[in-house]
């Protein structure tokens, strides 16, 4: 039996715990040396150098950047801001403190599909707050427009968009579905012909789908996207106010009798979130305290489950953009070096932030070839003591 005082001791010792956690404020973020958290700084000066001379070979002119990789397609016109990016960039934090960092961590630059990861959030904070009951529900139940009246789109739901199985069939923004990442060798007349998939059943990384979870989303909120993300999750965590969510010249909507711009997820053709590499540290930092800051729950622990859940169809991906490191049978695959809970949000360029759970580590790296990463978490996590 527990008595009255062995019970204040157990209280007064989480407490204890809790309060140990560190949470940066805004416009601070304590620096620890490397040997004060358990890396050794020779070792750790030797994955930095690895990763600064693994700096992404692709044009810093990024209209020149998607156009010689992301729009070799139909429809691949750019009809959202672009910038031209900066120097290679990264930082580490363990145990919550800034431990190592290179490039200019507060310059603003486009993230890509990175943008994917705070549209889901927004997402997954309309399901916590109840305006979204279920994520297995079908949005034409809150979205009555002409984008799921037909009867193969009229089967979609939240999961199926969130998970980039819906495979909608449409036209949004000017770009068809069938447009975005064609299969090679199939002419350009014969496109419209691609196999149709019953929601659920078919994974494709698809632009044209995702910002049609924008669409919903905004149909939702019934305010801006940016608007939410800042309110609800980016002010609490005391990001910078230099971050923007972009969406494209085309993409405005009349609600409630205002016009509002429907946000991309990503910068494929041009938009998206532009944002500084402290911010997105800040953003990983979340979901590594299991969506807590503070004495807040910002997003629920149910909504991380889910989006870490493998989907059905592609085990290593769960909600967008989640990229999971295990396999059917759990072992580490996409970057094999780190623990098989790990995830990361990914962006091209390469956009990245690694979240490790097991040890405790966020990690954000901006510009570097994607195909060097694996060896970089390898040098990083062999730094250890």
């Amino acid at each position: 039996m527990i008595t009255k005082k062995i019970f204040f001791i157990l209280i007064f010792a989480i407490t204890s715990i809790l309060s140990q956690t560190y949470y940066p404020d805004f416009g601070k973020w304590k620096r620890k040396k490397p040997n004060q958290v358990g890396f050794n700084q020779k070792k750790i000066n030797k994955a930095i150098q690895y990763a600064i001379k693994s700096e992404s070979d692709g044009s810093r002119n990024l209209t020149e950047f998607i156009k010689a990789t992301l729009t070799k397609e139909p429809h691949g016109e750019i009809i959202g801001p672009t910038r031209d990016r900066g120097d290679m960039t990264g930082l580490i934090i363990k145990n919550g403190f800034i431990v190592s960092e290179w490039g200019n961590i507060d310059r603003v630059d486009m993230t890509f599909s990175i943008s994917k990861t705070y549209l889901s959030t927004v997402i997954g904070v309309a399901l916590d707050k109840g305006l979204i009951h279920d994520v297995n529900d079908k949005v034409q139940m809150y979205v009555p427009t002409e984008h799921f009246e037909s009867e193969h789109n009229s089967k979609i739901t939240w999961d199926h968009l969130l998970r980039q199985t819906s495979h909608w069939k449409g036209t949004l923004w000017d770009k068809p579905d069938w447009a975005d990442r064609p299969p090679k060798n199939v002419a350009w007349t014969e496109l419209q012909n691609q196999p149709m998939y019953e929601p659920g059943k078919n994974w494709k990384y698809n632009d044209v789908r995702v910002n049609l979870l924008a669409f919903s989303g905004l149909q939702v909120w019934r305010k801006p996207l940016p608007q939410v993300l800042k309110e609800k999750v980016m002010d609490p965590i005391g990001a910078s106010s230099t971050w923007r969510w972009h969406g494209y010249e085309n993409s405005w909507v009349l609600l409630d009798g205002q016009m509002m711009q429907s946000v991309s997820g990503g910068g494929h053709w041009g938009g998206g979130v532009w944002i500084n590499a402290l911010d997105h540290a800040r953003f990983g930092y979340l979901f590594l305290r299991n969506g807590k800051w503070k004495n807040k729950q910002i997003i629920s622990e149910e909504w991380i489950k889910m989006a870490s859940t493998p989907t059905d169809v592609h085990q290593g991906y769960g909600y967008m953009n989640w990229f999971l490191n295990s396999d059917k049978e759990g072992k580490a695959k996409s970057i094999p070096s780190a623990p098989k809970t790990a995830v990361t949000f990914r962006g091209a360029g390469s956009n990245i932030i690694y979240i490790d759970w097991e040890n405790d580590i966020v990690c954000v790296v901006r510009w570097i070839d994607r195909t060097k990463f694996n060896q970089f978490i390898k040098l990083m996590l062999t730094a250890l003591d």
